[in-house]
């Protein structure tokens, strides 16, 4: 239990990270966001848990193909702020997209040999 409290902890302590230095540095706060640290830290604790060559490897692709289907997201959001349409709206419609997008991976990625 103590392994869990930490692992969401220290996952908080990052996205608390990247709002405070997004509040003064956009740029950099999306740099510090823009990285797989939630990917890296997901692989060092599936690791810990299962350190298994096949079952890492194949999380560690799959985890690649979906987050393809997440970056049209960022291009969207922005485009619909910059419109006029409200940042809830805007999110709402960003995060849809996305499930769409990643609905659609799910059942075209296997017709392509993708394992997901």
């Amino acid at each position: 239990m103590l392994y869990l409290v930490i692992k969401a902890a220290l996952s908080g302590v990052i996205i608390a990270i990247v709002s405070q230095v997004a509040k003064r540095y956009p740029g950099f706060g999306a740099l510090i966001a823009s990285l797989p640290l939630v990917s890296v830290l997901g692989m060092m604790w599936l690791w810990r848990d299962k350190p298994d060559i096949p079952n890492m490897a194949a999380h560690v692709e799959a985890t690649f193909w979906f987050v393809l289907p997440s970056l049209p997201m960022f291009l969207l959001i922005p485009a619909l702020l910059r419109h006029g349409m409200g940042f809830w709206v805007s999110l709402a419609i960003g995060c849809a997209l996305t499930i769409a997008l990643y609905l659609l991976m799910t059942w075209a990625g296997p017709k392509f040999g993708l394992r997901l």
